[in-house]
């Protein structure tokens, strides 16, 4: 299956900013609990997770890989993962 280089590389994207906000969320939540930091990475979080959803199942057609890309959190880098072992 040959996928787009663009299309591969907006899903890196957005899977390392779902990632990477969910662990900001976390440290935030188990440390000092800003709310404002809450209430502004929790969006981005949010946003990041859908378009990484609905770049997976545009990408794709398999059912494996499009139910890792709904997994919260890191969801996207499995579904990344597949993709590219199925592109190499």
């Amino acid at each position: 299956m040959s996928v787009s280089a663009g299309a591969l590389r907006g899903l890196r994207a957005a899977a390392a900013v779902e990632a990477l906000s969910l662990v900001m969320l976390l440290l935030n939540l188990a440390t000092v609990h800003v709310a404002a930091l809450a209430s502004a990475l929790g969006p981005i979080h949010g946003c990041a997770y859908l378009i990484a959803v609905v770049l997976t199942w545009t990408i794709t057609k398999e059912k494996t890989t499009r139910a890792f890309s709904i997994v919260p959190g890191f969801g996207a880098l499995l579904a990344l993962r597949r993709l590219e072992a199925a592109d190499a």
